[in-house]
């Protein structure tokens, strides 16, 4: 009996203990916490402003740098410290440092109050702008708008489909000569004297390129001293129709007599060649062309280049692969497809 009343002072004891040692800590004063810093707003890009020329209204400027360089914008705009602007040269947005712009020099400009020196530097420079950009326009023509003829020239067929303008490369595919053994065999058989034939074909029964239009356009540049008997554009290149053959296209014929002369028959399309400038020459069917497969030929003389540009008419035919078009301008604000406005950039993140 002692020791049970032993034991239970023991366990009164540390169960005393216990509840001494947890009122305790509830008793204590908890550390307050620290308030969380507020989350820094997101930094916003300056609001745009109007670059500060003497004539804002002007469809082009020309913003002089302090280094006597210029750029010539269409619209422009300062957000923060660069000046963007649309380059009047190369229709693309562009920025630079406000630090490089000397607007002084800007505005005088455009008042008319430059040093005569200076107005007659920047004529000179205007003038070579100029020249430049008739070398360019020579090279690579605008045909339709947005849509110009490449610098490095070729041969190309204008083409409409879904009536929207495209620009599409004839490459030139080698004729070959089928020599017809057995039928001019017969032939000769028949009539010792007949001429042999042989035809200029093609493989292929379709051309890789076909016209929506039955009245093509086909531009043409490549070097035009391959043939120096040549006499002009219009004996230069001619369309003539092809025939099918089998798994063929056959553009021309050669008749041998038996005495040796070689002479060529094809079927010719009656065209118009005009030069577009100095550079390009433009060949258009006299008439429209019936559906069809037809090829671009180059004359050496009175025969007929054996490599030709092919091409077929078909009205139905699927969109040509590869085909060039127009650079698309976005509808803007102020209604005109012209010249964009600017467009507010959205914040940085």
């Amino acid at each position: 009996m002692m020791r049970l009343s032993a034991a239970l002072r023991v366990f009164l004891l540390i169960f005393a203990l216990v509840l001494s040692l947890s009122s305790s800590a509830q008793r204590s004063p908890q550390k307050p916490q620290k308030p969380k810093a507020p989350a820094k707003p997101a930094a916003t890009e300056p609001a745009a402003q109007p670059c500060p020329f003497a004539r804002p209204d002007d469809p082009s400027h020309r913003i002089i740098l302090h280094d006597g360089n210029y750029q010539v914008a269409g619209k422009c705009e300062i957000i923060g410290d660069r000046v963007h602007y649309l380059s009047a040269e190369r229709y693309e947005w562009e920025d630079l440092p406000t630090t490089l712009v000397d607007w002084d020099a800007t505005r005088n400009y455009e008042l008319g109050q430059t040093s005569p020196s200076k107005i007659a530097e920047a004529a000179a420079v205007d003038a070579e702008e100029a020249a430049e950009r008739r070398q360019r326009d020579e090279r690579s023509p605008e045909i339709k708008p947005g849509l110009r003829l490449p610098a490095q020239g070729g041969i190309f067929l204008l083409d409409v489909y879904r009536n929207n303008p495209e620009l599409v490369e004839l490459v030139q595919n080698g004729g070959e000569i089928n020599q017809n053994r057995a039928r001019n065999v017969l032939r000769a058989a028949i009539n010792p004297l007949a001429k042999a034939k042989q035809t200029i074909e093609i493989k292929g029964l379709h051309a890789a390129v076909q016209s929506h239009l039955p009245q093509p356009v086909l531009y043409i540049n490549i070097d035009m001293d391959q043939d120096p008997g040549a006499r002009d554009i219009s004996d230069r290149f001619r369309i003539v129709r092809a025939t099918s053959k089998k798994d063929a296209r056959v553009v021309g014929a050669i008749e041998i007599a038996v005495y040796g002369k070689v002479s060529q028959k094809q079927n010719y399309v009656p065209t118009r060649a005009t030069p577009l400038n100095s550079q390009w020459i433009q060949v258009v069917p006299a008439q429209p062309l019936d559906p069809g497969e037809y090829a671009l030929v180059e004359m050496l003389g009175k025969d007929v280049n054996m490599y030709v540009w092919d091409f077929g008419v078909s009205p139905t035919a699927p969109e040509n692969a590869r085909a060039w078009k127009p650079a698309p301008v976005a509808d803007t604000e102020t209604g005109t497809r012209d010249s964009p406005m600017l467009n507010k950039r959205p914040p940085k993140e």
